[in-house]
C-alpha cells in the first residue's frame, strides 16, 4: 500500500487592483516553489510523502495565504489521483505531453 498522497490546493483570489494582482501572483510563486505544479488554471497540486508531510505543506499554506479570495485545499491518495479521469471535448496532444512530464512513477 503507496503512503504517497496529493495534496490540490484550488483558489479563486481577486485581481482588479495592482495589489491584488501582486498577492495572487506572490502566492502562485510560493506553490510553484514549493513543488507545485499546475493541474489547470488555479488548481495546483503536488505529492507528498504520507500525512507528516501534507501538515507541513498545509501550514506552509496556512501562513502564505493572501489577504483576500479562496483557498481550498484537499488531500487523497495516489490510488485516487491515479483513478482520475480527464474529460476533453477534443484530444489536445500537447495537454498529453505536459501531464506525461508531471506523472510520477512509482515502482
Amino acid at each position: 500500500m503507496s503512503k504517497f498522497m496529493r495534496l490540490l490546493v484550488m483558489f479563486d483570489l481577486p485581481v482588479k487592483t495592482k495589489m491584488e494582482r501582486k498577492a495572487a501572483n506572490q502566492f502562485r510563486h510560493f506553490l510553484l516553489h514549493d513543488g507545485y505544479y499546475m493541474m489547470q488554471f488555479s488548481v495546483y497540486v503536488r505529492i507528498c510523502n504520507g500525512r507528516d508531510a501534507v501538515e507541513k505543506h498545509r501550514q506552509r499554506i496556512l501562513h502564505q495565504l493572501p489577504p483576500q479570495g479562496s483557498v481550498r485545499m484537499l488531500t487523497i491518495t495516489e490510488r485516487q489521483f491515479e483513478a482520475m479521469e480527464i474529460l476533453c471535448g477534443r484530444k489536445i496532444p500537447e495537454l498529453d505531453e505536459k501531464q506525461q512530464q508531471n506523472t510520477v512513477m512509482i515502482l
